[in-house]
């Protein structure tokens, strides 16, 4: 190949900037063979200059950049021969570009990151020049700039260091070179290089900037003085946090958005609800002093409150709402993410423009709790994805009272997590506000324009102990004689600031006076609150609010509406191939709807989804698998067998503007969980429904059931209709996945704060998942759902069962019998009612009454007393299940059976008939199951 054809192929269109990942793509074949590019680009990939021997260590920008400005000289530039390839210039400019790709690559690991200035920096190769084969010498030679100065292609080496320098290792450390799309790469090395990751900003904005610096400093003042040693969590030493959210409410503002939604853990949230969302002071003060404010509910701590309001930004009002939330920092991610979707959805906000959350962290919780890999890894997944999250990490630098960073992570920053999904991550020091703003708008910025997620990492430090009552220098000497003798972030700025001529001391000292004195008059000191709010950005609660729990609610349909919505689920686009299996299951249930079989599991839940789409009730789905169903009962989704392709029929039902959502989940209960919960608390009009895989998964979302589920409401007057399907059944399949652990439901259950049921029959679940959307209570529901009752013989309803009946919270025995005769009453729930009924008939028993308890809370009480009071010659009663006797219903309802048959005779005991106490759910064994069983029904009728 001669030096005129290398010249034309080096100046066609192959290298012009929109062909630049053609070159990379060379590249990166090459280096996984040599021999699959063709023989010119080979050669001169072979004479690039080798990096520790190989050529793989040469960045792929390097490469590009090289090429690109061959492209773009073409015309200046003479052909270039083999030789002048590898002439020493050459070699030199190759290294050049090398040395641009480590700033960009690892500045960040030199950038001046700590206000303590005592974080561990090793040093980094990769940013000297000897390291590049580059020397002193070589600092007043000019090279191609690599992009580095905009529309200047040459400048000299000490010109293109010194920029990098002040770009990447000055108090702003940029990750982003591990991102894929060349575009997001592109576009944050253009915002910071071109400005040196310094922009100047005009005198109002340095106003603002520490006017927010002193309302941050000025409320930890005050609660400092005036509650000495009570509990705060402040944000001393990271007061740069409350600009930055500020910014972030302004310019989220400035792109139309209408809601902002917030979640945070302890640290600074005070400071957040003051000066970002406008709480006033004086109600803050109120609850420091311990003043109820509720007179209903066990109330929370303050730095576990939530709080809404409005605010004026350049784009118009915006809401914002700060989510409460336990101590189990993390967990309220997910459930931000779920509240934001629901209301994205409500919009029909799509691509996320309009609703936006941020999540504040701690460092050593954002590194340490699995909570956060979860939430990552949904954020760009259909069911979950919310257009992308701001993420800022409030980097104190010790976690509690972790003194050492290598306790607390793995890895060299806590934000490296946040590589999995490509974020960029903006590490800023948190004494330098200008910089902080400045990642702040880049950040709002990319996210807008690229809809992901974004990571500020601001470190700062933590003045005080854990909590102003911790002595923290017990753990940390060093640290913290550092942080005595160190001026704050407020008081460098207002220095820098008057240094710079730009302020006089007097005009600080009058500005501080003015917030504290705004405070000490309990006056709001959000400027751009919004004292007579738009209240079309609010959820209307208050169909919701002031219901009492009440067993009985209609939800019968007409027959015929029942029929025609059978028919036209049964419909399938032309030419859509239904596998063998669905095919039969759809012809079965056009059968059930017109009455020719009997109703199954599968079409009477199907139904209820349908009547209540029919009705106006959105209807939210997800879990791992529901769309199949774990058991293959549901078939909700139809995949076409002879191309890709789905069908949803229940998509077909609802009116324009109600929403039929399902999605098969990401292999999470915790952080999934939790997005279903935020959803269903900003989504009230429907029904939202999380089902486990198998029952026992929910043990993974525990944190979940406990912090939010349980006690949401009685803590922060936070209603919530969720429905969790849990599969729970012994199927001699061994101790996993047997059991949903009923018992820890019923042993959180209180003051009528959930309902937990097991239906037994198809037209339970129907009438009982209906009831769920239609009455407006709004309470979370726990469902012990079934497994081989899917499709056990007995386990089936009729079509009038679905039309006129409705939930029954206690099932009669449906085996005739005269009451005179019975002297045994038997009291279970879910499928052991059928191995009872069938020892029973076997065994031709006549004396034995078996009643299902189908709600096991709120305890059917009155209606179990109803139900008995034609029998009136009971001299046994019986509790059966087929949970070990220290798990399922018997430790936690056992004192509400006693009662009832106590009310009917003071004599009558109930005793129990199960397995007994066991460590584990159940047997492993199929032949110890079946023993277990037949002992414990047998018991059931002989105790």
């Amino acid at each position: 190949m001669d030096d005129s054809l290398m010249y034309r192929q080096w100046s066609t269109s192959h290298l012009s900037g929109s062909n630049a990942t053609y070159v990379e793509e060379l590249y990166e074949a090459y280096l996984k063979d040599p021999n699959s590019v063709p023989e010119q680009w080979r050669d001169n990939f072979d004479k690039l200059p080798r990096v520790n021997g190989t050529e793989s260590d040469v960045p792929h920008s390097t490469i590009r950049e090289h090429f690109l400005y061959l492209a773009k000289n073409k015309n200046r530039v003479q052909p270039l021969s083999v030789s002048s390839v590898s002439s020493e210039h050459e070699k030199k400019q190759v290294k050049v570009l090398q040395l641009i790709t480590g700033y960009r690559v690892r500045g960040h690991q030199k950038a001046k990151l700590d206000p303590l200035n005592i974080m561990e920096r090793e040093s980094v190769p990769d940013l000297e020049l000897t390291h590049h084969g580059l020397s002193g010498a070589d600092l007043d030679t000019t090279f191609q700039t690599g992009n580095v100065f905009l529309g200047r292609e040459e400048a000299t080496l000490r010109e293109i260091v010194d920029a990098l320098e002040k770009t990447y290792c000055t108090s702003i450390g940029v990750e982003y070179m591990h991102i894929v799309d060349t575009a997001e790469k592109r576009w944050i090395q253009q915002r910071m290089e071109s400005v040196r990751s310094h922009p100047n900003y005009s005198a109002d904005v340095k106003t603002h900037l520490l006017e927010r610096l002193i309302a941050a400093e000025g409320l930890e003042r005050m609660l400092a003085t005036k509650y000495p040693g009570t509990k705060r969590f402040g944000l001393e030493g990271g007061e740069s946090l409350i600009p930055c959210l500020d910014e972030i409410v302004q310019r989220a503002g400035s792109y139309g958005a209408k809601e902002l939604v917030i979640g945070m853990a302890h640290r600074g949230r005070l400071n957040v609800l003051v000066n970002i969302l406008g709480k006033n002071p004086a109600e803050l003060f109120s609850e420091f002093e311990g003043l109820k404010k509720n007179e209903v509910g066990s109330g929370d701590v303050k730095y576990h409150q939530g709080f809404s309001s409005n605010v004026m930004t350049p784009g118009g009002e915006l809401h914002l709402a700060l989510a409460f939330n336990p101590s189990h920092l993390e967990i309220v991610s997910p459930v931000v993410e779920g509240s934001v979707r629901a209301r994205q959805d409500r919009r029909k906000d799509k691509k996320g423009d309009k609703v936006v959350p941020v999540l504040i962290h701690g460092d050593a919780a954002f590194a340490g709790q699995g909570v956060v890999m979860e939430t990552f890894q949904m954020s760009q997944t259909r069911g979950y994805k919310t257009g992308g999250t701001l993420h800022i990490i409030v980097n104190n630098q010790v976690g509690f009272t972790t003194s050492n960073r290598h306790d607390a992570r793995s890895t060299e920053y806590c934000t490296d997590i946040a590589k999995m999904v490509q974020a960029p991550i903006f590490h800023v020091n948190g004494d330098d506000p200008e910089a902080v703003l400045f990642v702040t708008q880049m950040a709002i910025d990319f996210r807008q324009q690229f809809k992901k997620d974004v990571v500020i990492d601001l470190i700062c430090y933590r003045a005080r102990g854990h909590n102003e009552a911790d002595e923290p220098s017990i753990t940390q000497p060093m640290m913290y004689s550092v942080i005595r003798e160190k001026k704050n972030p407020r008081e460098i700025y207002s220095n820098k600031l008057v240094e710079q001529g730009a302020f006089e001391e007097q005009r600080i000292a009058t500005m501080m006076d003015d917030y504290r004195s705004a405070l000490d008059n309990g006056q709001h000191v959000v400027k751009s609150l919004v004292k007579k709010p738009n209240t079309e950005l609010f959820v209307d609660w208050a169909p919701y609010i002031g219901h009492d729990y009440e067993a009985y609610y209609d939800t019968s349909v007409d027959v015929k509406v029942i029929h025609d919505l059978a028919q036209k689920l049964s419909l399938v686009p032309d030419g859509f191939a239904v596998q063998r299996q669905v095919s039969k299951i759809r012809e079965d249930r056009l059968k059930m709807a017109a009455g020719a079989l009997s109703i199954d599991w599968g079409f009477a839940e199907t139904m209820a989804y349908a009547t209540l789409l029919d009705q106006g009730f959105p209807v939210r789905l997800t879990g791992q698998d529901v769309g199949r169903g774990t058991f293959s009962h549901r078939h909700a989704v139809m995949h076409n067998q002879k191309e890709p392709g789905i069908h949803v029929p229940l998509k077909t039902i609802p009116a324009k503007g109600i929403r039929f959502d399902l999605y098969d989940s990401l292999l999470s209960e915790e952080a999934v969980l939790a997005f279903e919960y935020g959803y269903s608390t900003t989504s009230p009009g429907g029904l939202v429904i999380w089902e486990a895989q198998f029952g026992d998964f929910a043990n993974g979302a525990q944190v979940v059931i406990d912090q939010f589920i349980s006690s949401g409401e009685h803590k922060w007057m936070r209603l919530c209709g969720l429905t969790m399907l849990l599969p729970h059944g012994y199927e001699g399949q061994g101790p996993e996945h047997s059991s949903a652990r009923l018992e820890r439901f019923l042993q959180l259950c209180a003051e009528h704060n959930m309902q937990v049921c097991v239906p037994s029959t198809p037209a339970q679940v129907y009438h009982m998942l209906r009831r769920q959307a239609i009455r407006p209570l709004r309470k979370p529901l726990i469902v012990m759902s079934p497994k081989s009752l899917l499709r056990h013989k007995l386990a089936k309803s009729s079509l009038d069962e679905l039309a006129n009946g409705h939930f029954k919270v206690v099932l009669d025995d449906a085996w005739e019998h005269d009451p005179k005769q019975i002297e045994r009453v038997i009291l279970c729930s879910g499928k052991v009612y059928y191995d009872l009924f069938e020892y029973r008939a076997h065994h031709d028993i006549k004396n034995t009454l078996i009643l299902r308890v189908e709600q096991l809370y709120p305890f059917p009480e009155q209606e179990m007393l109803a139900m008995l009071k034609p029998y009136s010659k009971i001299k046994h009663a019986v509790w059966c299940q087929e949970e070990p006797m220290n798990q399922g219903a018997w430790y936690c309802s056992q004192h509400h059976m006693r009662h009832v048959f106590h009310t009917i005779s003071p004599n009558l005991l109930l005793q129990y008939a199960g397995r007994g106490g066991s460590a584990a759910p159940a047997a492993g064994y199929m032949s110890l199951h079946l023993e277990e069983q037949n002992r414990l029904v047998e018991t059931a009728f002989n105790i």
